[in-house]
């Protein structure tokens, strides 16, 4: 196994490729600067690399110097459309685009994990997949990956996946929490268009207007997760979007708001959209206004296998101790799209602290926002743990292989 320390020969070109992403962050699933400096970066290494045709990923195996089963480690390489406020040296010069997630940590911890790895490729039993990820933030790029063939580049298909992602809040650097069962939740899209009829806002009876019944759709919606969704598999509804109109005594034709919905499990999911939907057309009638509704299911629940969330807490343990390594108390509401993979092969998702010292964690920006910082040192950090898990998956398959 490994530790950051491990990391330090390599410490200076992996911040420097993490500065390098995070001056000239992309969007998307077509990140053709990224990918250079990915495939720049793994250069010299001993890996078979493949580059993906839907979109610009990165697929590198390193072979291991005696044979068995092949893990994966993933790193996504998207940023998001932010503009940038952090005040880092390295800041972003593409106007509106950030890496406010952390991806640029991430992109380079697995590169850090690939050159640990290969200096102790001959104690491998078995081979490594490092998968370079576009299209995280909501282009679902794991799926095209998985579609071209990531989880079975080594030969057969991977026996675990890890992936990390750091925090600019809540963990304080080197930290590493994770979970067995759900860690983030599914995320899905709603679009609703009420349609009415137009006319003057003095003569309301003589039109059919859809504001009403697009503010009772906001409120109803509110109430129905509480009645529907239980308190111990809870649901988040939130209506980030509304639009109607373009004047104060106009009634305009059609009205239009977004929510975001967060769920928990598969029959929490299943439940909310289909309450959703009867909801929402119900007052539509009561109002006699038309109504569209486009639901999109994007991100599945993110579950972590048991076995393997112990494994990776245990491996944890030993190499940061029990004071840095702990098992998160409930899941965060957010989305990852490494739900894909875990609904493929076993495997684990974990946090990993990168809240500079000198930093509350309880009051730093969070992710995504335009203030978020992530110390450089978590991009060593994280590399040690995915190294660390690979290695010691492999291992204990080996274990396992011999007993049996």
């Amino acid at each position: 196994m490994f530790t950051s320390l491990d990391a330090l020969p390599f410490a200076d070109r992996l911040i420097a490729l993490r500065h390098a992403l995070h001056r000239e962050p992309e969007l998307g699933l077509d990140l053709p600067l990224s990918q250079a400096k990915v495939l720049a970066a793994l250069d010299g290494l001993p890996l078979e690399i493949t580059t993906g045709t839907a979109l610009t990923s990165v697929t590198a195996v390193l072979r291991g110097g005696r044979p068995g089963p092949a893990v994966l480690i993933r790193g996504d390489m998207d940023a998001l459309p932010v503009q940038e406020e952090s005040g880092v040296d390295y800041a972003s010069t593409i106007p509106g685009v950030m890496h406010a997630c952390g991806h640029d940590v991430h992109t380079s911890a697995v590169v850090g994990a690939a050159h640990l790895l290969a200096s102790r490729r001959a104690e491998l039993a078995g081979d490594v997949v490092f998968m370079f990820q576009p299209g995280e933030e909501g282009q679902r790029g794991a799926k095209v990956m998985i579609e071209e063939g990531v989880l079975e580049a080594a030969g057969a298909t991977v026996i675990a996946a890890y992936a990390i992602h750091v925090a600019s809040t809540m963990l304080p650097l080197g930290a590493v929490a994770t979970r067995p069962g759900t860690i983030l939740a599914a995320s899905d899209s709603v679009t609703v268009t009420v349609h009415g009829r137009g006319g003057h806002g003095s003569s309301p009876h003589l039109a059919v207007d859809p504001v009403p019944a697009l503010c009772e759709m906001v409120t109803a919606l509110q109430t129905m997760v509480t009645r529907t969704a239980d308190a111990f598999d809870p649901a988040v509804l939130t209506v980030g979007s509304i639009h109607a109109g373009s004047a104060f005594n106009v009634i305009p034709a059609s009205g239009t708001f977004q929510a975001t919905v967060r769920t928990f499990s598969p029959a929490t999911h299943q439940k909310i959209q289909a309450a959703v939907r009867r909801v929402v057309r119900g007052i539509a009638d009561a109002h006699g206004v038309q109504v569209e509704i486009d639901y999109q299911a994007n991100y599945p629940v993110t579950v972590n296998d048991a076995s393997e969330a112990a494994f990776a807490l245990d491996t944890m343990r030993s190499i940061v101790g029990a004071q840095r390594a702990f098992q998160a108390p409930q899941p965060l509401a957010g989305a990852e799209d490494f739900s894909f993979v875990l609904e493929k092969v076993r495997g684990a998702y974990l946090m990993v602290g990168a809240v500079p010292p000198g930093v509350d964690p309880a009051t730093a920006p969070m992710n995504h926002s335009p203030q978020a910082v992530f110390d450089d040192r978590s991009v060593l950090e994280a590399a040690s743990v995915l190294a660390s898990l690979a290695a010691a998956r492999l291992e204990l398959a080996d274990a396992s292989a011999g007993a049996s």
